[in-house]
């Protein structure tokens, strides 16, 4: 990484620098982009710049250019209104795809800067991070580039060699410090293929997966959702590793993940502050302790909380984390949670871990996250969780308050009156952003979700006995929208299934049955305010609808539901 700037400049214009909508992209265009980005940032006085661009390979040259013309670069996590007026009072000017009002600049055609590729000065402060949200607001990190540079050549050193020349494709977003590093900072400096679009939906992840050697970037969220009906076989002749980073990866969620790809994922642990730490791969054993990564030191403070040393957390010595931490005398350690979960409710002190765990220990919930809820006066807690299959037919059979008052009881044995939670959300799956990560601000937005709109507004295009044309248009403030994703808010394939689905059943007399899909294509991303057309056709002597979702820009989606029982 030390020779990131002049390995750039001088590697073959005819090596391969990435891939893009499945054709390669040549080192000779990445340099191009990046001298365009570079002559942008030459003409401008800006000193800092916020950046957001979702293709990889352009955010790489964005990102380049940025620092060979001597600009900070800051990265929100998307381009919500909330991001962008924090970033608009920090920043001198706005690069990439933010909004229009927010005058984003782009290099213009025939942009070329000719200067010296030359590293800027190991001090310079060449990036501003932030940190997940899920823990609380999300919080402003710099990174001088002696700090990314030490951080890539201990991950070289610690996992470079088995990786070899592998492509690098990801599930998560760029615009945090686990996709930057992983995604394009470490690929660029060895020269890995970099695919420029994130894989969100796992129908495109599988065959990608076994087109070419490769790497996989995941996080936690998504390793555990990978469904078994695709088929993943080809991963297993071409995955050289799996990297799991963002929050713990469950000890099922692992299992299930090497099951399906041939590779235990590796666990990456860190913070934005702190950058990474230390690493596992663990197997059947749910125990497993953390080796740190090279030149990095740990150690356990006089509370039992873990304190990291290393030149890529930063000059400032000794940094403390607000994980608690034993130690296993071999140099490792075993994470024994969070310090920073534990609340006081008139006086009395509450872990938040502990009420977690006791409710998945009743057997009736799966995944939950209480928190403590913002607001004046006395604080009180709420429950977003996540049935287990008892839990769930429970639900049905008796109702939520009665649910409610189960899980209350429940922890009533081992809490006080005062600690047990007031409200309470029961969800199919807890939300997630572009980084896989369950952040307090989504959590929060789903105790007056209620109110959002779950359908787009809809207008009649053409009507016929067995056909429909409509015409959607998506609002901003979908409810479906929570988890996908913060770098640009996506329209879930479920979701569209659904409306499918519903207004199949509001046109034509499909009945009530449901024998599956076949078929099922996602083509292209669909965004709020983008009106798309929907077409649906019913074929009742099949027992048939066939749906496909179309704009100007092309396909988005497509698949033919079965509608016996």
């Amino acid at each position: 990484m030390s020779d990131l700037f002049h390995h750039l400049a001088h590697r073959a214009p005819g090596e391969l620098a990435g891939w893009r909508a499945g054709s390669p992209v040549l080192h000779g265009e990445l340099q191009s982009r990046i001298r365009a980005w570079a002559a942008l940032g030459q003409r401008s006085t800006a000193t800092r710049v916020a950046l957001f661009v979702e293709d990889s390979l352009e955010f790489a040259a964005a990102l380049v250019g940025a620092w060979l013309s001597g600009k900070t670069v800051w990265l929100g996590a998307d381009t919500l209104p909330a991001t962008c007026d924090a970033l608009s009072t920090q920043v001198d000017a706005f690069w990439g795809q933010f909004p229009p009002h927010h005058e984003p600049r782009q290099p213009a055609a025939g942009d070329d800067w000719q200067g010296e590729w030359a590293a800027p000065a190991p001090a310079f402060p060449a990036l501003v991070v932030f940190t997940s949200g899920s823990t609380g607001a999300p919080a402003p990190i710099a990174k001088g580039l002696s700090q990314l540079t030490s951080e890539i050549a201990a991950l070289e050193q610690q996992f470079g060699a088995p990786l070899g020349d592998a492509d690098i494709l990801a599930t998560v977003s760029h615009q945090h410090i686990y996709g930057l590093l992983f995604r394009v900072l470490w690929p660029l400096a060895e020269g890995r293929a970099i695919h420029a679009e994130r894989h969100e939906f796992p129908e495109t992840l599988a065959p990608a997966l076994a087109a070419r050697p490769c790497v996989l970037l995941a996080s936690p969220a998504h390793l555990k959702r990978l469904p078994e009906h695709l088929d993943w076989q080809g991963a297993g002749g071409k995955l050289r590793a799996v990297f799991s980073s963002g929050g713990m990866l469950e000890q099922a969620a692992g299992v299930h993940a090497s099951a399906l790809l041939g590779q235990v994922p590796v666990e990456v642990y860190g913070s934005s502050e702190t950058g990474g730490v230390a690493w596992r791969r663990r197997g059947e054993h749910a125990g497993d302790p953390w080796q740190p990564l090279p030149r990095v030191e740990w150690r356990a403070d006089p509370e039992g909380l873990l304190e990291v040393r290393s030149s890529h957390a930063g000059p400032d010595g000794w940094q403390q984390l607000a994980d608690r931490v034993e130690d296993c005398g071999d140099g490792r350690f075993m994470l024994r949670g969070r310090a920073d979960r534990i609340v006081k409710i008139e006086e009395k002190r509450v872990s938040l871990d502990a009420i977690e765990h006791a409710l998945v220990a009743s057997g009736l919930v799966r995944e939950v996250r209480v928190l403590a809820l913002p607001g004046e006066g006395r604080q009180v807690l709420a429950a977003f969780v996540v049935l287990a299959e008892q839990g769930r037919a429970l639900l049905v059979e008796a109702g939520k308050p009665a649910l409610n008052a189960r899980l209350r009881t429940l922890l009533a044995a081992g809490f006080e009156a005062v600690a047990l939670p007031r409200r309470w959300r029961y969800l199919d799956r807890l939300p997630v952003n572009g980084q896989g990560k369950t952040t307090q601000a989504q959590l929060l937005a789903l105790l007056d979700g209620d109110a959002r709109p779950r359908f787009p507004a809809m207008r009649v295009l053409e009507q016929e006995p067995a056909r429909m044309l409509l015409e959607l248009t998506v609002p901003a403030d979908l409810l479906y929208f929570d988890g996908h994703f913060s770098v640009a808010p996506v329209l879930p394939g479920v979701v569209q299934v659904d409306w499918a689905i519903h207004y199949g059943r509001s046109y034509f007399d499909l009945g009530e049955g449901f024998g599956g899909i076949n078929a099922l294509k996602f083509q292209q991303m669909i965004r709020p305010d983008q009106p798309v057309q929907l077409e649906l056709v019913h074929d009742s002597t099949k027992g048939q609808l066939n749906f496909r979702y179309f704009s100007d820009a092309g396909p988005h989606a497509s698949g033919r539901i079965l509608l016996g029982n």
